[in-house]
């Protein structure tokens, strides 16, 4: 039985605003009409760039939105990126960079996780800083990032309020301390790494395949290429009712189908490509063998046929025409066509040529998706589209047959294969984490310094953890870790006094570390006479405790799980198995110090074996605190032998 397939990432969606300052007329009737005006000139402004865009589920779009509950009257816009998170980050330039054309303009963009661009800079944001103070703080201005920070002390800067801001307070403190909320660079760089290289990185987001389609499809799709984000969506999310449909095919006959060239987004490529699907024998779409050349191109348009299928099968094939609304019949298309000119959008072409038109109709599209919404329950669905499409545009199969030796080449389709070091540093360049030089790998295993696992380690302990979690050390590209052993045991030394020779101080439980970090370092000279009595008593008894635990663990089997130095004074008297000596506690053997840096560099090590390669505990621990493991090339068993 065919598996369901409905996911809950389809549910996620961003969303933007764009407020006007200074807005002097905020409150009067002609700011509706100022608002609808910043509308029109940017969506025209940025229709280049996003016309010929294909969304994953909704195109980038804006409305007027009225004020309501103490939030001025705005432009306001909702897309649903499903699976592409590309899609996200896309709107995040555009509306970078609608502040940077548009310096009056203010804007703000959130996800279902709320504050995402915190989240992408959350290994750099101010300590005060927290999910549940950051509400309408966060803004776009001038094309750049702002955070409009917290007092450090009440009332120490008037112009900040205590408690989050609201829109019209955080309006104004924009408008009259712009350059000191200006975020950090660093917090700034983290999010421009993310939108980095658009709008070019928009073509290398994008993967061309030839499909054996049939006729119909090949027509709607050069008319409506986004279109072939519905049809996959449609396809991935199947489930058993929308199989009914593709059991015989009523719109796309196998019978027409002929080769033609697909524009995919990588994302939609690998969703149709990585699902296996074994058609309808009634269908009428059968395969060639899987070592025919053209193998992939039948698979491809298999699929997607049952994803047009689909869609046609969800609407009458006689609905209402009254749902459709012409472009051309709206006040607005005139000027919209007039401001695409001038800003050269048909790059010269004669007017009523071929090209002329097919950039007209994607203008038109565009438009009425993303310009001239209707409302939802007068918005045709994908499917009336593609049966408007087939009614209304005329085309002859032989015609798109002889097209067919003329198509341009495909895409290499590597990308979607990424061997393990491939993927490590796509994960690398994506934290922005890349080597100052190139290395080969065998000079890394050979120059690895294992040191700089247990230090990176005592680094974390070190620092303050909370219920909150724990910070982590900064990477060793960003601030390289130091760790001074004989400021380390002074300390202590200070704390504890001269360790009695049969003690192991390396004992102390983690809990002891924190103090190194902690605003209530301990400092004798300040302490009075009798609080310092009663310190030194308490440690005192801290170190008789601890002795007391190194005489009850020295005849347990525990010390042998654990690797020792070498003693420095060898036992005086041998041991009898058979004495009373263990009960008495007398006769002592001198206990070998824990060297607590190799076995934790040892067990680390072993964790880090076990996973095979995979994500685990080990490698993740590691890798947040900057640190990467060379891969494991000694394929011995790690387990120990045992002795039969």
């Amino acid at each position: 039985m065919e598996e369901t397939m409905k996911l809950a990432t389809m549910e996620d969606t961003v969303e933007y605003r764009l407020f006007l300052i200074p807005d002097e007329s905020r409150d009067s009737d002609k700011h509706k009409e100022v608002l609808q005006k910043y509308i029109e000139r940017i969506m025209t402004q940025f229709a280049p760039m996003l016309v010929p865009y294909i969304w994953q589920n909704q195109p980038f779009n804006l409305k007027y939105k009225p004020g309501k509950g103490g939030v001025p009257a705005h432009m306001f816009g909702v897309t649903k990126f499903g699976d592409n998170i590309e899609d996200e980050w896309f709107i995040v330039y555009v509306i970078k960079q609608i502040t940077k054309e548009f310096p009056e303009l203010v804007a703000r963009i959130e996800d279902n996780d709320g504050e995402f661009l915190l989240i992408e800079a959350a290994d750099f944001l101010p300590k005060w800083l927290d999910p549940d103070n950051s509400t309408n703080r966060v803004f776009f201005h001038h094309g750049e990032l702002c955070i409009i920070p917290a007092p450090r002390k009440p009332g120490a800067e008037s112009w900040l309020p205590t408690t989050p801001p609201t829109i019209p307070q955080a309006l104004n403190i924009i408008t009259a301390h712009s350059e000191k909320i200006l975020a950090s660079e660093s917090i700034r760089a983290a999010v421009n790494r993310r939108i980095r290289g658009y709008p070019e990185k928009i073509q290398a987001s994008l993967h061309r395949a030839h499909c054996f389609l049939p006729a119909g499809i090949v027509a709607v799709l050069k008319r409506r290429p986004r279109l072939v984000a519905a049809a996959v969506q449609a396809f991935y999310l199947r489930d058993p009712i929308d199989l009914r449909a593709c059991r015989v095919f009523k719109t796309f006959l196998p019978e027409t189908r002929i080769m033609t060239s697909v524009t995919f987004t990588k994302c939609l490529y690998a969703q149709l490509v990585q699902q296996r699907f074994v058609p309808d024998r009634r269908s009428g779409y059968r395969l060639p063998p899987p070592s025919d050349p053209q193998y992939r191109a039948h698979e491809l348009g298999m699929k997607l046929a049952h994803g047009f299928e689909i869609l046609c099968s969800k609407c009458s094939p006689h609905f209402s025409d009254c749902k459709k609304s012409l472009v051309t019949a709206s006040p607005l298309w005139a000027s919209f066509l007039e401001s695409l000119k001038k800003n050269d959008y048909f790059k010269g072409l004669i007017e009523g040529s071929a090209q002329y038109r097919e950039r007209l109709e994607m203008a038109e599209n565009y438009f009425q998706l993303s310009v001239d919404r209707p409302e939802s329950s007068l918005a045709m669905s994908p499917g009336e589209e593609i049966l408007t499409l087939l009614q209304t545009i005329p085309f002859d199969i032989e015609d798109l047959k002889k097209k067919e030796a003329n198509l341009p080449p495909e895409d290499d389709d590597q990308w979607l294969d990424l061997s393990p070091d491939q993927l490590d540093q796509l994960l690398q360049e994506a934290a922005g984490k890349k080597e100052s030089e190139s290395v080969s790998k065998e000079e890394k295993e050979q120059n690895y310094d294992l040191t700089q696992v247990s230090e990176s380690l005592k680094a974390f302990i070190s620092k303050v953890s909370t219920h909150k979690g724990a910070e982590l050390p900064r990477e060793p590209s960003e601030a390289p870790i130091t760790f001074d052993a004989d400021s380390f045991l002074n300390y202590f030394d200070k704390i504890l006094g001269p360790r009695p020779h049969e003690s192991d101080s390396d004992d102390l439980d983690e809990e002891d570390f924190e103090c190194l970090d902690s605003d209530d370092d301990l400092d004798f000279e300040t302490h009075e006479p009798g609080e310092e009595a009663s310190l030194k008593g308490t440690l005192d008894n801290l170190k008789s405790y601890m002795a007391q635990m190194d005489q009850e663990l020295a005849h347990t089997c525990i010390s042998k799980s654990f690797t020792t130095r070498k003693q420095v004074e060898p036992v005086s008297q041998t041991t009898d198995n058979n004495s009373d000596e263990e009960d008495s506690g007398t006769g002592e053997s001198v206990m070998a110090p824990v060297d607590v840096d190799l076995n934790l560099v040892s067990n680390i090590l072993e964790s880090y074996s076990s996973q095979a390669g995979l994500a685990g505990p080990a490698s993740n621990l590691l890798q947040s605190m900057g640190v990467q493991l060379p891969d494991n090339t000694d394929h011995r068993p790690t387990s120990k032998p045992t002795k039969n």
